[in-house]
């Protein structure tokens, strides 16, 4: 089964975007953030525009244009970027019929559902802890060990 990783991606353009700011102080376009990303200019545009909805980024058009971080990235948790994205489900695994028949399935539905929803206010009240300061501060930390050490992984 295929993992949803359009909420790693997001937060993968918007560190790439925070670094360009930091170091050029211009827009970054959908092209050079696609190919950051190894993908389609259509597909940072799309996943690009419920942050821009939330205020999270903006876009210019045209020459010299293209997506401005537009708040401090100790402002902006992991959830606000997930529920930017449209909340998308957690969890692959599910109940095998919604509304069954079967009083046993019922059961197993309860208790699954019940479990699932458990978990999943888990993950996002660990969202909640995570900013994008920190997922930059880890990355700046990663990068500075490498630039000491050159050659290893």
């Amino acid at each position: 089964m295929k993992k949803d990783s359009r909420l790693s991606g997001v937060l993968h353009v918007l560190l790439h975007l925070a670094e360009h700011q930091s170091e050029h102080q211009s827009p970054m376009t959908s092209e050079s953030l696609a190919k950051a990303m190894d993908t389609n200019p259509v597909v940072i545009r799309r996943i690009m525009a419920g942050l821009r909805e939330q205020g999270y980024v903006s876009s210019e058009k045209g020459h010299g244009g293209g997506w401005t971080l537009t708040c401090d990235l100790e402002q902006i948790s992991l959830r606000d970027v997930y529920v930017a994205l449209g909340s998308p489900s957690l969890l692959a695994i599910g109940s095998r019929t919604e509304a069954p028949a079967c009083l046993v399935e019922q059961a197993v539905n309860a208790a699954l559902n019940k479990t699932f929803e458990e978990a999943e206010a888990l993950l996002e009240s660990r969202f909640d802890e995570v900013t994008l300061a920190m997922l930059s501060a880890d990355f700046h930390q990663r990068f500075e060990k490498k630039r000491k050490r050159p050659g290893k992984p």
